[in-house]
């Protein structure tokens, strides 16, 4: 995951969309956010992970997963719709979502074609429960929509934590391949350290981050460069940090990605 997660909380507010993010409960990296879309695009970078959504589109809101993405889409959903998600890290969605993570690839899915709809049921009602609880606890409009987007959160780490006491345990070549990617180590040399050939590498790794090493480690390796460069540190010193030749590969990189050059993207105009 990338470093931003290694903070306790964030919170942003721009003036394309209100955001914020906490540690989730079933750890390893995951993250629970919340999000109120602005008045400009929503653009939703890739990071290597897959996510269990609530989205009060619609007149019911609905539950949704997105799959991992390979470059930047624009979120659904007309100025301020609320939305509260559970990352997982990379790696870890498969195990609570019941499908391996190239099916979902750049995709966006109702979570009942993947869950049994008795269960998912339950999950809508819970979160349509958040409502009315809120509407009697709390007075002011502002604390009952915190309170909403804390609960819903809440719920869906629920969920996942009761998939995951019964789901095999992690892969444990999963946490050598984000580690080597991050390090910038090549295929040949990761397959190596975890024991497999490179073929085997490359199904595991479509299995569980939706793509092979390579991808995986383009993707991170993003998201470490924009970590560095939302602190302030001047474009040529993110490239060398983050492990790309010189800034015009930074450069290529991004825009091939995001969709956006680095400078439009830091100035609010990406998610």
């Amino acid at each position: 995951m990338s470093e931003h997660l290694e903070r306790e909380y964030r919170e942003r507010e721009d003036r394309e969309c209100e955001y914020r993010e906490r540690r989730a409960l079933i750890g390893r990296g995951a993250a629970v956010w919340t999000r109120t879309a602005g008045t400009g695009p929503q653009r939703v970078l890739p990071d290597g992970c897959t996510d269990l959504i609530w989205s009060e589109a619609g007149p019911d809101g609905e539950l949704l997963v997105a799959g991992p993405d390979t470059r930047a889409r624009l979120a659904p959903g007309p100025p301020g719709t609320r939305a509260v998600g559970l990352r997982f890290a990379p790696g870890q969605g498969p195990a609570v979502l019941g499908v391996p993570a190239h099916e979902l690839r750049d995709q966006l899915v109702p979570l009942a074609a993947l869950w049994p709809g008795a269960e998912v049921r339950r999950l809508a009602e819970r979160i349509a429960d958040v409502e009315r609880i809120a509407d009697v606890e709390r007075t002011a409009e502002a604390e009952r929509t915190a309170a909403r987007q804390a609960a819903r959160g809440r719920l869906l780490e629920d969920a996942a934590l009761g998939r995951l006491r019964t789901a095999e345990p992690p892969d444990p070549v999963l946490a050598a391949v984000v580690a080597g990617v991050s390090r910038g180590t090549g295929v040949a040399g990761i397959a190596a350290a975890v024991g497999l050939g490179e073929r085997q590498l490359h199904r595991r790794s479509l299995a569980a981050f939706g793509y092979g090493p390579k991808t995986l480690g383009r993707v991170l390796r993003l998201n470490r460069a924009l970590d560095l460069a939302r602190t302030g540190v001047p474009f040529a010193a993110v490239a060398a940090t983050a492990g790309y030749a010189d800034q015009a590969h930074l450069a290529r990189e991004v825009r091939t990605l995001t969709g956006v050059p680095l400078g439009r993207l830091l100035q609010g105009s990406g998610g």
